[in-house]
């Protein structure tokens, strides 16, 4: 197996976790039970299980039932557990990014900008059909267990109630909040163009809670 590739399909952050909870299930599970357990829109969870096929990372198992259509199921393939400490293998580099950050307006406005860039690399595979469904699945696949918290046609608002950055928050709280306000502001100008970031609230990442609060286009408010 070509552990280069392996490393670079498990960046992603989704992908990454789905591999965790594969590898701890230790058995075949269907694409729906796995969207479930992450929060996340089966479809979306297909797309990333797709790419770790092709990796070479997960297997695809084909069930075929008395009743009903065939259905995928999936497992960690046989010889990528030798790798099954990658995903985790992430973090250090994440407190490694930050720390070479500059300081100030200069650090924040790089993280702001390259947040921008991730976000609409994210927003392509975002599944749903409505914005509400699709920013839901985005910010869900990067671990921030987010929750509907005003949803109408002057406001959308997500309370996250994870914070996946916590570690590297306590070092570089400006950094790493300014990227995930880029990276909203990217998920925005594909997913739903002319909305834009009105709020921003950050929480003790320990107690997470960041609000983020969005004006629709149509709105005029």
């Amino acid at each position: 197996m070509d552990i280069d590739v392996v490393r670079g399909v498990l960046a992603q952050p989704t992908r990454a976790r789905l591999f965790v909870l594969l590898r701890e299930l230790g058995k075949p599970v269907a694409t729906a039970d796995l969207a479930k357990k992450l929060d996340l829109h089966p479809n979306g969870v297909r797309l990333h299980l797709e790419r770790m096929v092709e990796a070479g990372v997960v297997e695809r198992i084909t069930e075929h039932r008395k009743r009903g259509r065939p259905r995928d199921t999936w497992c960690v393939a046989a010889d990528a557990e030798a790798s099954a400490d990658l995903p985790t293998a992430y973090a250090n580099l994440g407190r490694w990014l930050v720390q070479v950050m500059p300081d100030g307006k200069e650090g924040v406005g790089l993280a702001e900008s390259g947040g921008e860039r991730i976000g609409r690399d994210l927003a392509a595979t975002a599944a749903g059909e409505s914005t509400e469904d699709r920013l839901h699945d985005a910010f869900a696949s990067l671990g921030f267990q987010p929750v509907a918290d005003e949803m109408n046609a002057s406001k959308m608002s997500f309370r996250l109630c994870n914070c996946p950055y916590r570690d590297v928050v306590k070092e570089r709280a400006q950094i790493v909040c300014g990227l995930h306000r880029g990276i909203t502001r990217g998920l925005l100008q594909v997913i739903s163009p002319g909305t834009t970031l009105s709020e921003f609230h950050p929480n003790d990442p320990e107690i997470a809670g960041c609000m983020v609060v969005m004006k629709p286009a149509e709105s005029g408010v």
